[in-house]
């Protein structure tokens, strides 16, 4: 069994059912893969308004995670998430893959990480679970939080071959076979 896997595993039965924290992120991401699967549904064509939104909510969604959720649920348990670190190095590889324009690999090796990366977050016991069982009373506060977090700001994409290879680093530091 893998690290991820001995984490759920070993939260799954001490955790409540779902709560607001947990939809309102959850919902997020559904809102998120949907733009996504807009962004190809021409294999040959991105759609590059779709991939636009797709790319400063998936911004948004990991500013959110990043500066309110993790450090709240840090702040509860007095350390860090154990999972923390590996969800910080999907986001690291994610947000590097939204640097470049997007083609068809970039957009597959995002599908990728996303797939394996959402479930350590929602699945029953998983991040999100953990981070409203921590937040306890100061749940609905945090989501306030998450739902008024600010838009975050969206630079241009840069192509050359510098940020490619940052990517591709990234996404192999993450622990990623990906081609990119």
């Amino acid at each position: 069994m893998t690290a991820t896997g001995e984490f759920l595993a070993a939260h799954r039965k001490i955790l409540p059912m779902s709560g607001k924290i947990h939809h309102y992120l959850a919902g997020d991401h559904q809102r998120l893969d949907a733009l996504l699967e807009r962004t190809i549904s021409e294999p040959q064509n991105i759609d590059a308004a779709a991939y636009a939104q797709f790319r400063a909510g998936l911004l948004k969604h990991i500013a959110m995670e990043e500066k309110v959720l993790l450090p709240a649920a840090q702040k509860a348990r007095g350390d860090p998430l154990p999972i923390a670190p590996r969800l910080r190095l999907d986001h690291g590889a994610l947000v590097a893959l939204l640097v470049p324009s997007p083609t068809a690999p970039i957009v597959a090796a995002i599908r990728a990480i996303l797939k394996a990366h959402n479930p350590i977050e929602e699945d029953p016991g998983g991040v999100y679970d953990q981070c409203e069982t921590l937040a306890g009373a100061e749940a609905d506060q945090i989501l306030r939080q998450l739902q008024n977090h600010p838009e975050v700001r969206v630079l241009p994409h840069v192509d050359n071959p510098f940020v490619m290879e940052t990517a591709r680093r990234a996404v192999a530091r993450a622990g990623y076979d990906l081609e990119v």
